[in-house]
């Protein structure tokens, strides 16, 4: 990657924010929050768009189209962002529409933060091939 790490979350929730935010730090990135839908992103791109799906009420498939939609807008689309929704693993129904809605993959808050590096690795690679 010639340029550092990007990545949009979406999502109000202060502690997702915080945590996130530390975690793509030790990954040498950088990390960008929209706390609203109807918020716009200052950088041009993103490697990863991260998703909280279940910080907003509407259904799953109208949050994804608005980020979509969203991510769609940003002048600069090669390569395109990678979009991932997480939310708590009790309402695994809430990503299991996001994921039919059109996210790349859905993964449980806990999996999130406790497995970063992890699945930062795999979604970047992906992203790669």
């Amino acid at each position: 990657m010639s340029h550092s790490l990007q990545i949009l979350l979406i999502s109000p929730d202060l502690m997702s924010t915080s945590k996130l935010a530390g975690l793509t730090r030790q990954a040498g990135g950088l990390l960008e929050t929209l706390r609203s839908l109807d918020d716009e992103p200052r950088a041009a791109h993103f490697d990863l768009v991260i998703l909280d799906v279940q910080a907003f009420a509407e259904d799953p498939a109208v949050i994804v189209a608005r980020v979509q939609g969203l991510v769609d807008g940003l002048p600069e689309k090669e390569p395109p962002a990678k979009l991932i929704a997480f939310g708590p693993h009790v309402h695994k129904h809430r990503l299991d529409e996001a994921v039919a809605a059109g996210v790349d993959e859905a993964v449980s808050r806990g999996e999130l933060f406790g497995s970063f590096p992890a699945l930062l690795r795999r979604w970047l690679s992906a992203t790669a091939d």
